[in-house]
């Protein structure tokens, strides 16, 4: 008994191999996934978006609930729950059913963490040494909101006159 050779033809992979690919038009372009966090730019937000009131307006309630913290800085409560593990200064009250509430010093220094992540873009472990090295990072941070805060005034003044 004589066994006989069997071919096989696989036209899909010889013509990739000379790169004839059929199934794909040759007109679109193809579009490398990306991976990791996307930036601010990519995601349609810019760093001034964030919706924080003035200290005068901040200060008035003395708790804010881990919600209304996530909407001022249009993040997931997740995600502010996370960096409360990962950073030491954030220490919310929680309730006998374990809600979240931020003091308005928790605020601000979320704003900071926010700041260091979002808009530096530091890491998690760096972020939390940058706060453990510099002790006057909250003075430096409120310095450099307080000159933003002069330029877009100025910028502001200039486009009126």
């Amino acid at each position: 008994m004589a066994l006989s050779q069997i071919n096989f033809e696989f036209d899909d992979a010889s013509q990739k191999k000379e790169g004839k690919d059929s199934s794909m038009p040759k007109n679109v372009p193809i579009q490398k996934s990306k991976r990791g966090r996307k930036s601010l730019k990519e995601m349609g937000l810019d760093a001034g978006l964030i919706e924080i009131p003035e200290d005068e307006i901040l200060f008035q309630k003395q708790y804010y609930s881990i919600g209304d913290v996530a909407a001022m800085f249009k993040e997931n409560t997740s995600l502010i729950r996370y960096w409360e593990k990962e950073f030491a200064i954030l220490k919310p009250k929680k309730n006998k059913k374990g809600d979240r509430y931020f003091r308005p010093e928790d605020v601000k220094n979320l704003k900071m963490i926010y700041h260091l992540l979002r808009e530096r873009k530091y890491t998690i472990d760096g972020a939390k040494g940058f706060l453990k090295n510099n002790n006057s990072a909250g003075e430096k941070h409120e310095m450099i909101e307080s000159l933003q805060k002069i330029k877009t005034f100025l910028l502001e003044l200039k486009n009126n006159l």
